[in-house]
């Protein structure tokens, strides 16, 4: 089958002799991918950040499929159901799971991610076909009256904004700023705009970004040493009431503490890996600030995104700004990569 896989820092290869997976256990089903997308976190390896990543992975995490095949353990799903992958891979029955916490359960897994999450490794969605591991548990059907495309994000990048507005509490009338207004961003946004956000102060320095944060409802603000100043100028004095920081550095927390009023609350969901975060515990207690960390879990969330799709009160394509054949996901890493496209869809 066609796939893309990765073989060293900017050196990702579509090739056309990757083996078609097959079933390896009675909870294993095989899907037939329709769509999937290259995500920030496909980034990382992709520019070398993570030391030990496998040449030869195969990469992705969001994709859209149809049930090829399904082990006799597999209950609620059969061949020809169209579904969307979860990018968490999870049991669904152990205690974390149990309590709706598949980011911590004990068999924990990312699509196409090597072994950075969890020990073992799952090949990814930028493949013709994939395996999934506890399909009844990670692959949820997809209504007729959703297209492949809004599925798609459901199972990410819509699921992680969504959570970290949650996490962070939004309620009705707050005066939201989101830190980093990529895809996760952008859904943040957009999530706490259904919350009930009266205001969502949208951040970022690439101009494209904020134009199209602005065409969907929010203020636009370039980042820069007077930030908070100019926040609290747009808040009575106060500051943003709630923080959504989707960037993963420490200089965009650093900065979210700046600019969340007294009491506010911080929710990052950025995906986070420094050990040397200079945390400013006199600005965070002076503040009595609560701040939180969200990995975005597609299973527990996933029920209520798709209602919130199938009502029209979000349609998450509004980000896509390329679909290239899977033939040239190459192409569709390197304008991820260099900032020219806010979203690429792969279609193989």
């Amino acid at each position: 089958m066609k796939a893309l896989s990765w073989h060293a820092p900017y050196d990702v290869r579509v090739s056309d002799d990757v083996p078609v997976p097959a079933l390896e256990g009675p909870r294993d089903a095989v899907v037939r991918v329709v769509r999937s997308a290259v995500c920030g976190t496909d980034l990382h390896p992709y520019r070398g950040e993570i030391a030990g990543f496998t040449p030869g992975t195969v990469t992705g995490h969001e994709f859209t499929g149809v049930v090829e095949e399904c082990g006799s353990g597999v209950h609620g799903l059969r061949p020809g159901d169209r579904v969307v992958a979860s990018d968490v891979i999870a049991c669904g029955r152990c205690w974390y799971c149990r309590q709706g916490w598949h980011y911590q359960c004990e068999q924990v897994g990312l699509f196409g991610y090597d072994t950075v999450v969890g020990r073992t490794a799952v090949a990814g969605g930028h493949a013709e076909y994939v395996r999934v591991p506890f399909a009844d548990t990670v692959l949820s059907p997809v209504p007729d009256d959703v297209t492949d495309e809004q599925a798609l994000f459901i199972g990410d990048i819509l699921a992680t904004g969504y959570t970290c507005a949650e996490r962070g509490e939004v309620a009705p009338g707050d005066v939201v700023a989101v830190i980093g207004c990529g895809p996760v961003g952008l859904m943040a946004m957009k999530s706490a705009q259904l919350m009930g956000a009266s205001r969502v102060l949208a951040v970022d320095p690439v101009a494209s970004r904020r134009d199209l944060a602005s065409v969907h409802g929010g203020t636009p603000l370039e980042p820069g040493d007077d930030l908070a100043e100019r926040v609290r100028a747009l808040t009575d004095g106060r500051g943003a009431d709630v923080v959504l920081e989707a960037v993963g550095v420490d200089a965009a927390l650093l900065s979210s503490l700046e600019i969340v009023r007294p009491r506010g609350t911080v929710s990052a969901a950025g995906a986070h890996a420094s050990q040397a975060m200079p945390m400013p515990t006199g600005l965070a207690f002076g503040k009595e600030l609560t701040l939180r960390f969200a990995v975005g879990d597609p299973i527990a969330v996933r029920d209520r995104l798709m209602r919130v799709v199938r009502e029209g009160r979000i349609d998450p394509t509004f980000v896509i700004s390329h679909r290239l054949p899977l033939a040239e996901a190459e192409e569709g890493f390197r304008l991820f990569d260099s900032g020219r496209a806010t979203k690429v869809v792969l279609v193989p």
